[in-house]
């Protein structure tokens, strides 16, 4: 069985595993394309802060908890909503390309998947930041919120008027939310330990950040996760060579780290019911 087990678990791997180069213009392309595109909402001031005013409403007609309540928490002290403005302004895009990276290397049969649901979640998200531009609850007087990174830093955002690097009205939905909830799933099923789900603080933690810096609403961050629970839906994993899908579980221990000893278990004029489990792995 090791025999069978580790050609075959290195060929799924290989096919798995597309060609580095074109994967670095491809994960380029989508940025790039995602930032001009981000482009083309700009000028819609009015309209953006009339969806503000709409979204504000709908949170408090249907009760949910008001984004002040957190940024209250994290104005407790200086030196925490400047952690929280730091994380906001420096975790997003190297949490998300470190685990890109990490499973490209490392989980190979997971990482098309992956990258798949991030550029699917990514294009629907510029669709919405095109036709629904949103300003965020830190620029309407209306919320009573402050803009934490202006005050106490550090921002990524300039003023409205000069800032031509980035699209402000595009509060939703929040892919600092959506990539983060993405990389925590994607995580829990590609790794094996006890304690993977502990993964999941890391949205936690964006969604307080996101929230108590005055950078989205709460219908923010659910839009995000609705849209990222359909693009799962729709894109399933690829298959190996061999036509079997390669499960979206944690990944199971191989013949060569768990076997060994498990062999012994199994008689051997019993074989054939074990070689047939085994080889669906």
């Amino acid at each position: 069985m090791n025999g069978r087990t580790e050609p075959a678990q290195a060929e799924t791997d290989a096919i798995a595993r597309p060609p580095l180069v074109r994967e670095l213009l491809l994960v380029v392309g989508l940025f790039l394309v995602y930032k001009f595109g981000r482009q083309l909402a700009t000028g819609h001031t009015a309209e953006a802060f009339r969806n503000a005013d709409r979204v504000w409403d709908l949170e408090r007609a249907v009760h949910l908890p008001g984004e002040g309540s957190v940024q209250n928490l994290l104005l407790h002290g200086d030196t925490l909503i400047h952690l929280a403005n730091t994380y906001y302004a420096t975790v997003h895009f190297p949490a998300t390309a470190a685990f890109l990276i990490w499973l490209y290397l490392r989980r190979p049969a997971h990482y098309v998947w992956a990258r798949r649901v991030l550029a699917a979640v990514t294009a629907a998200a510029l669709v919405v930041h095109l036709t629904f531009p949103l300003a965020p609850p830190r620029m309407p007087a209306a919320t009573g919120l402050i803009d934490t990174g202006q005050v106490y830093g550090p921002s990524v955002y300039g003023s409205p008027e000069t800032d031509h690097l980035s699209n402000q009205f595009a509060a939703m939905p929040s892919l600092h939310f959506g990539w983060a909830l993405m990389v925590a799933i994607g995580l829990i099923v590609a790794t094996r330990s006890r304690w993977r789900l502990l993964w999941l603080l890391h949205p936690l933690l964006t969604l307080l950040v996101i929230v108590g810096t005055a950078n989205h609403y709460w219908l923010d961050a659910i839009v995000a996760t609705a849209m990222l629970g359909l693009a799962l839906a729709v894109i399933r994993p690829q298959t190996s060579s061999g036509g079997t899908p390669i499960s979206l579980r944690s990944p199971q221990r191989t013949v060569t780290t768990a076997g060994r000893g498990a062999e012994k278990l199994v008689p051997a004029a019993r074989d054939e019911d074990a070689v047939v489990v085994g080889a669906g792995r």
